[in-house]
């Protein structure tokens, strides 16, 4: 599939579940995890007949990757290297968490390929740590950094949440600027969502999980902005701060609504005209594809109205936003032909400018983006006016 640049790899397995998490993942068991290797292998095969495709770039995530052992990372890694071009690759991350590496880890890493890191350590305080179910400390932060930097694993984005149960704005500040004084050249940093099944969840519904209110997440936000960029750190994303150059070219494609393969336990994938969503649950995972290399639970037809809505909902994530020609070539007609009306609207709510090359989100729209994109819903009739 030309036109598929991008994979996702899903490794479930963790050494510990946090109580936020609602991502598919297991318990770490050596034996089981080496199933779910040759499983992968499978789906792999059958997706992706033949060796060495080209793609630009490969996340592998989780669950924690690095939870794997030794043995099973360099088996993950051969499989890697076989189907995939990877010296061609213009970003190969994964994901890692503090505490699960050491220095033969880093080393195998390295040796791969892998050029970018994705690091979740979520908040810079042992009580806080605790209260996520987490089982790394600040301490492992640290020394962990040290073991990437002096395995030259440098391009390291580092994660955080905010709106965490308890936390005042204050906490956070300090939290923020603890990771900023490690001057790594990525910071993704989200708002705690509880979802369904989950920890978290589950307190909610007993009234035992204390969350702070709307006006402080928001500050903790206006916060989270100022200070990225007192550090030099541009906002390129809702939630995604870099030094120049140095912006996630994996996430990117998902943001400019491109193609990927997804593979792995409740992996999710973008081909050309649908998404498709695997078995989450690692015995049927594992049973279906050793069977038959296909374990596809679910797939939803993208149609043009669905293509057109995604693009405006996350080409606005981003800071640069929606560009009108990249628009016009991907469908065939100017964008205020479809959307004239709404982008007044919410221009005038002061949620939305028009740039020299399109449509980005203004600060009170960045605090309200769910609002603005409500707006750019499209009907069936909405699209007879462009047909």
């Amino acid at each position: 599939m030309d036109q598929v640049k991008s994979a996702y790899i899903h490794i479930p397995f963790c050494s510990q579940i946090c109580y936020y998490c609602d991502f598919v993942k297991f318990m770490y068991k050596e034996n089981r995890a080496t199933e779910y290797l040759e499983a992968l292998e499978k789906e792999m095969d059958h997706y992706l007949p033949g060796d060495q495709h080209e793609l630009e770039t490969i996340f592998i995530g989780g669950g924690t990757p690095t939870a794997l052992n030794r043995e099973q990372l360099g088996a993950l890694f051969r499989l890697i290297h076989r189907k995939f071009n990877v010296p061609n690759l213009k970003e190969f991350s994964i994901e890692v968490n503090p505490g699960d590496l050491d220095d033969e880890k880093a080393r195998i890493l390295r040796e791969n390929g892998v050029d970018r890191i994705s690091f979740g350590v979520q908040v810079m305080d042992d009580d806080f740590l605790k209260q996520l179910g987490r089982l790394h400390r600040v301490k492992d932060v640290y020394d962990t950094v040290d073991i990437l930097t002096r395995n030259r694993l440098t391009n390291i984005s580092l994660d955080l949440i905010y709106g965490l149960p308890n936390q005042s704005v204050d906490h956070f500040r300090r939290s923020l600027n603890e990771a900023l004084a490690f001057d790594l050249p990525h910071y993704s940093t989200y708002a705690l969502q509880v979802e369904p099944k989950t920890v978290f969840y589950q307190r909610r519904k007993k009234g035992q999980l204390t969350l702070p209110a709307e006006e402080e997440e928001v500050r903790m936000y206006q916060l989270l902005r100022k200070t990225m960029q007192k550090h030099g750190k541009q906002q390129y994303e809702i939630s995604n701060f870099a030094q120049p150059g140095y912006e996630s070219k994996h996430n990117l494609t998902y943001w400019k609504n491109e193609h990927y393969f997804g593979f792995g336990a409740g992996a999710h994938g973008y081909l050309p005209g649908e998404r498709t969503a695997n078995l989450g649950a690692l015995p049927a995972y594992i049973k279906q594809s050793k069977q038959d290399g296909n374990p596809v639970v679910q797939r939803e037809e993208i149609g043009l109205r669905e293509r057109i809505e995604e693009e405006m909902f996350l080409g606005l994530r981003k800071a640069d936003g929606i560009d009108k020609a990249d628009f016009a070539r991907k469908f065939g007609f100017p964008l205020e032909e479809l959307y004239g009306q709404a982008i007044k609207r919410m221009a005038n709510k002061g949620l939305m400018a028009e740039t020299q090359n399109g449509l980005q989100l203004t600060d009170d729209g960045l605090l309200l983006a769910n609002r603005v994109f409500e707006e750019f819903m499209l009907s069936p009739t909405d699209l007879e006016l462009v047909n």
